[in-house]
């Protein structure tokens, strides 16, 4: 009996069964009968969580049907599902019991014909170009002569062969190949591969890195060239540093990498064309350029020598240049020995006259007179000064009995004077409480304050000042300087005719003073003479002013 027939309907004999069981049946009954199928629709609802496998819903105008691709077969699809896109899958149904529903297992995923390829393609094209790889300002100059060329392409096919002998007939270079598969599923990673493997060599190491890159392969449908459509290999060729060219498929085959390289080629001998030069050519534009060079250099030379003869034939001959010099210094070279006998015999006339005053008789009279007049000088000088100290101990000996009463008056004076302006700074000044005066009061309080404090300052200097004065004046600073005051009954003993009359006279210094009996003696002697103090100093010396 089939596990869904009815039986007896109305009987209450039905086999009971959990829902694990049922669920299994189902899964069962629908495996078996859809084991291998192929469906067309439309992809909507695509999520890639980070498992690695792909959900999305297959749907038309009235049905959908949930998809699912495992991480494993995801990598090796042919097209990667995107919303709106209408493909063909292939694969085979199953259940998913956790959620009572069907689903389809898909193992292979196709655009459903080339209308979907191309709407996927435009769809793709323009999300790339708002990211800006194929902005013209990205695109880089081809280098004029590489050293080294990469090629990614197919090394069984046609492509490389006319790469390398068009690069033989135009300009032979080192050609790097990277084999890759341009058609199928590992087209698209195994071209990204390439590029960015060539560019991570090393410039100038073992295998060095290529100046140019040029990415071909013949023509073919656009399902053939689908794989230099993918994303990768867009995003590779944008990002390679070293310049490259797309030589993929014929002129009027189109694929996106195309906008991405820095130049695209309608084929792949075209872009041997572009890599190189042609090398005759080349050397004849050298050998064009090294002629016009030559003759160039010729030309000028010709026109300077030109120049040259023309500015000598206006320059007047070697000889006629020194011929007036000549004559010049012939005329001088007679007139020389006449002008150095005339300026002898002058330097003789000279030399007889000075001779005639320069005798020894001459100089022993002025020396004479000379000594004369020193001897005098020296007699008015002695007798003058001796004038001039008699003079200066006479108002001396007059003025000493006076300054010293007027002195100590002075010293009173000052004393009294300091006195009051010490007791006058010692009263401690009035203290105003300035913020709780009215404004108009509280500035003039601020200022007699000011005032104050000025006039505290201007007497605190005054004060200083007399102190320095007192001490200035003060005969105790004159005694600590070595000199001493002579006392002789309560007054100041100024000569020695009055200290000899006394009886007992005391010697003031600086820390004390010392009485002192003055010795008898004759009569106090004048004041010496120059000639007496010279024998007084030394009987055996004579003065240079002495006769």
């Amino acid at each position: 009996m089939d596990l869904f027939d009815d039986g007896d309907r109305t009987g209450d004999n039905a086999p009971e069964y959990t829902v694990s069981e049922i669920s299994g049946a189902v899964k069962r009954v629908i495996e078996g009968g859809f084991s291998r199928i192929r469906v067309r629709g439309e992809v909507s609802r695509v999520s890639r969580p980070r498992s690695g496998h792909l959900y999305f819903d297959l749907k038309d105008d009235r049905s959908v049907l949930a998809g699912v691709v495992w991480k494993g077969q995801a990598a090796r699809l042919a097209a990667q599902p995107e919303e709106g896109l209408e493909v063909v899958a292939t694969g085979r149904l199953t259940t998913f019991p956790g959620q009572s529903r069907y689903q389809m297992v898909i193992d292979s995923l196709a655009p459903a014909g080339v209308g979907a390829l191309m709407a996927m393609l435009e769809k793709r094209k323009k999300a790339l170009e708002a990211e800006g790889l194929f902005a013209p300002d990205r695109k880089r100059p081809l280098p004029y002569l590489p050293e080294v060329i990469g090629v990614v392409t197919s090394p069984s096919g046609a492509v490389i062969r006319d790469i390398l002998h068009r690069l033989r007939e135009r300009f032979p270079r080192k050609v790097l190949v990277w084999p890759v598969a341009v058609q199928g599923d590992r087209c698209a990673p195994d071209v990204a591969r390439a590029i960015e493997g060539f560019n991570r060599l090393t410039p100038g190491g073992a295998l060095p890195r290529p100046d140019l890159l040029i990415v071909a392969r013949g023509g073919g449908s656009i399902e053939d060239l689908w794989g230099f459509n993918e994303e990768i290999v867009v995003r590779a060729a944008a990002a390679s540093r070293i310049p490259l060219i797309s030589a993929v498929g014929h002129e009027t085959d189109t694929t996106l990498v195309d906008f991405a390289a820095d130049r695209r080629a309608p084929t792949p001998t075209a872009a041997a064309e572009m890599a190189v030069p042609v090398r005759a050519e080349l050397l004849a534009w050298t050998g064009t350029q090294g002629a016009r060079l030559t003759a160039a250099a010729t030309r000028g030379l010709g026109q300077r020598g030109q120049r040259l003869r023309d500015l000598a034939r206006a320059l007047p001959r070697p000889e006629e240049l020194t011929q007036g010099p000549a004559q010049r210094l012939d005329h001088l070279a007679e007139r020389l020995p006449r002008a150095l006998k005339a300026r002898l015999g002058r330097l003789e006339l000279r030399l007889g006259k000075a001779a005639a005053v320069l005798r020894p008789a001459t100089l022993a009279a002025q020396a004479r007179v000379d000594r004369r007049r020193v001897i005098e000088t020296d007699r008015r000088l002695a007798a003058a000064l001796r004038l001039r100290r008699s003079k200066a101990e006479a108002r001396l000996r007059e003025t000493g009995p006076r300054l010293v009463p007027a002195f100590r008056s002075s010293l009173g004076n000052h004393r009294i004077r300091l006195t009051r302006s010490a007791a006058r700074l010692s009263l401690r000044p009035v203290r105003i409480q300035i913020a709780r005066l009215p404004g108009e009061l509280r500035r003039v309080a601020r200022r007699l304050g000011a005032a104050e404090q000025a006039l505290l300052g201007r007497s605190r200097d005054r004060l200083a000042g007399a102190g320095r004065l007192l001490e200035t004046l003060s005969y105790g600073a004159t005694l600590a300087r070595g000199y001493a005051v002579i006392w002789g009954a309560g007054t100041v003993v100024t000569s020695a005719e009055a200290a000899r009359a006394q009886p007992l006279v005391e010697i003031e210094f600086r820390d004390g003073r010392l009485p002192v009996r003055p010795a008898e003696s004759g009569p106090p002697a004048g004041p010496a003479t120059p000639r007496q103090r010279r024998k007084r100093g030394g009987a055996g010396q004579k003065s240079l002013f002495d006769e």
